[in-house]
């Protein structure tokens, strides 16, 4: 079992969702290389998902190099270095920051307001 987390009222798609999730558990080292993701099917059943959803968001990992798709038997984990993985996140991470920081210009937002708004969440 995965025991994956999906919000459905959040508006990041769910496929998504479950690519942040198995990325965030192969970076903490919680899936190791060579193991078996929960087959399509399986996946979909337990999220109460199409599985077209988890199979997109299989296609995506792969494409990613974080795991691989072997005809009949499943989808694994490949090897891969977890700095590589925290750095997509951190790339991620400064996609969605950049995009804050162009609405809040937009917004005419002074920078330290934005600094303040900042803190109250890291306080959380």
């Amino acid at each position: 079992m995965l025991k994956l987390i999906i919000q459905t009222s959040s508006m990041v798609p769910i496929y998504e969702q479950i690519m942040t999730g198995i990325r965030e558990k192969i970076a903490a080292g919680e899936l190791q290389a060579g193991t078996a993701l929960p087959s399509v099917r399986a996946l979909a059943n337990e999220l109460k998902i199409s599985a077209l959803t988890v199979k997109k968001a299989y296609d995506r990992l792969e494409e990613e190099g974080l795991t691989r798709t072997i005809h009949g038997k499943g989808t694994f984990v490949s090897e891969v270095n977890p700095e590589l993985v925290a750095e997509k996140q951190r790339q991620e991470l400064e996609t969605d920051m950049e995009a804050i920081v162009t609405k809040a210009r937009v917004y005419q937002i002074p920078a330290e307001e934005l600094r303040q708004m900042l803190e109250l969440f890291l306080e959380e």
